[in-house]
């Protein structure tokens, strides 16, 4: 057995169960698509202020991404049910590769807020949202999405192994999802915000990855802003990827 295998496997595994459980598929779309649906229409005369911009295309790169950052935090609570079930020390039993146990987890997670964003996108280009930047532009905002995606759930998977405890997760998932949603330029222009909120959203990585998004539906190809983004989502990864493996060698230990 290769680590590929056994990740191949592994992330397998993860799919069939996330797909015999069709209510969390359901309820992690929702709340996406309500921002997407009813928010932008109560907040449509912000297009005004916008320069003339319509706030659902404004918008939609704030609420993709907004699933990526939702989505990514179940991870940890998936991990919980793994150790309290026993399956992590059954598998830890067997000959398959410990990393790929952490890495068929991952490689879950980025594919099903790939899979999540396309459905919303799909459902922005019936409200009229079209990337300027074309089919290309697609395929951006979603490696984006899925890189997002992955390394904002290393926090969930580190604190899940870390705690043990699915209620702990989703405390201080809740905790950190909102308040750097709203200071961030995901459903509002940096112009419009509070001169100490400006200074909040100018260093959250939601902006970054947000505005990187948003260029290529607007404004198209901007370099620099994609480029930065990438830093930015790598740095995290790098962080939030070191903290798991090192929580998940202490659990195997």
């Amino acid at each position: 057995m290769t680590l590929a295998s056994d990740s191949y496997y592994m992330f397998l595994r993860w799919m069939k169960k996330l797909v015999r459980n069709p209510i969390l598929l359901f309820f992690s779309l929702f709340q996406p698509i309500i921002f997407l649906v009813l928010f932008t229409q109560l907040f449509s005369s912000f297009g005004l202020l916008l320069g003339g911009i319509n706030y659902t295309i404004f918008a939609t790169a704030g609420i993709v991404l907004q699933n990526a950052f939702s989505s990514a935090f179940q991870s940890g609570t998936a991990v919980v049910d793994d150790i309290k079930s026993g399956f992590l020390t059954k598998m830890l039993a067997t000959p398959a590769s410990r990393a790929s146990i952490l890495l068929g987890r991952l490689l879950s997670d980025a594919f099903r807020v790939f899979a999540q964003s396309l459905i919303i996108l799909v459902l922005a280009y019936g409200l009229g949202v079209f990337p300027v930047t074309g089919f290309i532009g697609y395929v951006l905002i979603l490696f984006t999405v899925a890189f997002f995606g992955l390394a904002w759930s290393g926090i969930s998977l580190a604190l899940g192994l870390r705690t043990k405890s699915a209620e702990t997760v989703f405390g201080i998932a809740g905790t950190l999802t909102f308040p750097l949603l709203f200071m961030s330029t995901a459903l509002m222009d940096k112009r419009l915000m509070p001169e100490w909120m400006k200074n909040v959203s100018a260093y959250n990585p939601i902006s970054f990855a947000v505005n990187a998004i948003r260029d290529l539906i607007i404004n198209g190809y901007n370099w620099n802003s994609f480029l930065l983004s990438f830093g930015v989502i790598s740095l995290i990864a790098i962080l939030t990827m070191g903290a798991t493996i090192y929580e998940f060698r202490k659990v195997v230990s």
